[in-house]
């Protein structure tokens, strides 16, 4: 189970990527009143939680839930 555990690893580094993408995204929206970065926060919080399904679907457990 070794190879599920490193792609667990490699998922959670994805979250997290996605996660402070979606802050800058909402910084945007609100800091310089860019409604489209709304729409992508929506689109990247959408593959966030694509994401989490799928490191718990492989045993792990992601390190930031919302």
């Amino acid at each position: 189970m070794h190879d599920a555990e490193h792609l667990v690893e490699r998922l959670q580094a994805v979250e997290e990527a996605l996660r402070d993408l979606a802050y800058e995204k909402l910084r945007a929206a609100t800091e310089d009143g860019d409604a489209d970065a709304l729409d992508d926060e929506k689109k990247i919080l959408v593959a966030r939680r694509a994401i989490e399904k799928a490191i718990n679907a492989l045993g792990g457990a992601p390190e930031h839930f919302d």
